[in-house]
């Protein structure tokens, strides 16, 4: 492989959006593979969630996937690029880790997993 990526993220939740925002205004142009979670949507948790109201700089409160919106504006404003597809394995024997998606097969120097959690209905 060719082009060995600085930074990869595996998860669009709030924690992979705001860690593509940190390398991207670091300069180290980050891949962010979304991922297929709620619907068909990649997002995380808040993408089901009506109202967040306590989050800061929203003082009436703003519904989560608004704010899911807002965050991938944000990073591919800096430079992230976004990948609508499923890790299916990552390969981290070698002198760089192998992120296998659905479709995209990268090079990474780094890896960031935030694949978030999965909340257990009463």
């Amino acid at each position: 492989m060719d082009d060995i990526k600085k930074i990869v993220i595996i998860g669009s939740g709030p924690a992979g959006y705001t860690a593509a925002i940190y390398a991207a205004r670091a300069l180290l142009e980050p891949m962010m593979f979304e991922g297929f979670m709620t619907g068909g949507i990649p997002g995380g948790q808040l993408m089901t969630t009506t109202d967040v109201e306590n989050y800061p700089g929203f003082p009436k409160g703003i519904g989560g996937p608004e704010l899911m919106e807002q965050f991938k504006k944000q990073a591919v404003n800096f430079g992230t690029i976004c990948l609508t597809e499923d890790v299916e394995s990552v390969d981290l024997k070698g002198p760089h880790f192998i992120v296998n998606g659905a479709n995209t097969k990268v090079a990474a120097h780094s890896i960031i997993i935030s694949t978030g959690a999965t909340a257990k209905r009463l």
